[in-house]
C-alpha cells in the first residue's frame, strides 16, 4: 500500500535515504541465506524491487517516485553485501584460528 505522505517532497533528505540504504541492507541480509550461491542474482532483483517501487509511487497520483531513493536503496543493497562478505570472512577466520583440539 502506498499512503499519502504528510510532508512535502524536500530537495533531499538525508534520514530518509538512509531508512531506504537501512531497510534494503537488511532485505539484502535476509535473502542471501537463500540465495547465497548467487548474490549478483539478489542485487538485480533487490534493484529492480527498488525501482518498482519508485516507479509505484509515481503513478499513484499521491505519491512521488525518487531516483535517489533508488540510489540509496541500491547502496543499502550493496551494504548488505559487503557485511555478509565481511561477516563470512570472519567467521572463517575465528574458525581456522582455532587450535586443533588432541
Amino acid at each position: 500500500m502506498l499512503p499519502p505522505t504528510q510532508l512535502p517532497p524536500q530537495a533531499f533528505d538525508v534520514w530518509d535515504k538512509a531508512q531506504h540504504a537501512g531497510g534494503f541492507a537488511v532485505l539484502t541480509l535476509l535473502c542471501l541465506p537463500a540465495f547465497a550461491a548467487s548474490r549478483l542474482r539478489v542485487f538485480m532483483w533487490l534493484a529492480i524491487y527498488g525501482v518498482l517501487i519508485e516507479v509505484a509511487q509515481q503513478v499513484s497520483g499521491w505519491r512521488t517516485g525518487d531516483p535517489m531513493d533508488w540510489m540509496a536503496d541500491v547502496a543499502g543493497v550493496l551494504a548488505g553485501l559487503f557485511l555478509h562478505w565481511a561477516a563470512s570472512k570472519f567467521r572463517h577466520r575465528t574458525t581456522t584460528d582455532l587450535p586443533d583440539a588432541q
